[in-house]
């Protein structure tokens, strides 16, 4: 999804873009000081989802949104949440009050990437009643010599080499011609998650967190330093006891 964020004040700016950078599925284009910025870089780019403040010079937020004619997804950012309802009203996917914490915005960005789907979904034409269904909880493969079906259960971790990739499996190794991205684009984000640049991960097969590593089995996997917060934040969610 691409991003655009919208706000006069530097920090606020920065912090969000290192939140944006540390999830996958947002491409951040461009950031903006105010709404005339924004105006400019929503007309030469496709712009999927607005991360927007609200106090700005000028113009505020709320009337910058009225006046667009086509709106992507809009997360209203602000440390004034009075004007949550009048923006709810203009149909705002999310409303994040500053200071924003990592946990939060992930929360409203997977809302959005929900959201995204559904309309990208929505203008898909309708299938062939004699298409295949699409699969739920398999994919195939060519390895050796063979089609093998690898199901999402089974599936540990995938480890990427270049232009290839080994998934590891609770049957044994598995070697394909395949990269890491085409293969996250098949896998159910809940389930699994790309950790590192060389690595993909069932979530529910970590063992243990130690440091910068994942144990699964008998195997570690590294986290990379930008993915660790978020891949934590995944993993423990609300079980963890002190």
């Amino acid at each position: 999804m691409n991003c655009l964020i919208v706000d006069d004040e530097p920090l606020a700016r920065e912090g969000l873009a290192d939140y944006a950078q540390q999830i996958d599925f947002l491409q951040l284009v461009g950031m903006a000081e105010h709404p005339m910025e924004a105006l400019s870089i929503l007309e030469q780019n496709k712009i999927d989802l607005l991360f927007l403040d609200i106090q700005m010079p000028k113009m505020n937020g709320i009337d910058f949104l009225k006046s667009l004619e086509k709106r992507p997804l809009i997360i209203l950012t602000t440390a004034y949440p009075s004007f949550a309802l009048e923006g709810y009203q203009l149909d705002v996917l999310d409303y994040l009050v500053k200071p924003i914490t990592f946990q939060r915005f992930l929360k409203s960005a997977l809302k959005a990437k929900k959201q995204f789907n559904l309309l990208a979904q929505a203008d898909q034409p309708v299938a062939s009643t004699t298409a295949a269904p699409p699969a739920t909880d398999h994919f195939f493969i060519k390895s050796d010599g063979k089609i093998e079906k690898i199901s999402f259960a089974e599936l540990l971790y995938a480890e990427g080499m270049q232009n290839y990739l080994i998934l590891h499996t609770e049957r044994g190794k598995f070697t394909t011609l395949l990269t890491l991205k085409s293969l996250l684009g098949k896998l159910p984000p809940k389930q699994f998650q790309q950790v590192h640049r060389s690595f993909i991960v069932q979530l529910s097969k970590v063992q243990t967190i130690e440091g910068h590593m994942l144990q699964i089995g008998t195997s570690s996997v590294p986290v990379s330093r930008s993915r660790l917060e978020k891949i934590t934040q995944l993993l423990l969610g609300d079980n963890l006891i002190n």
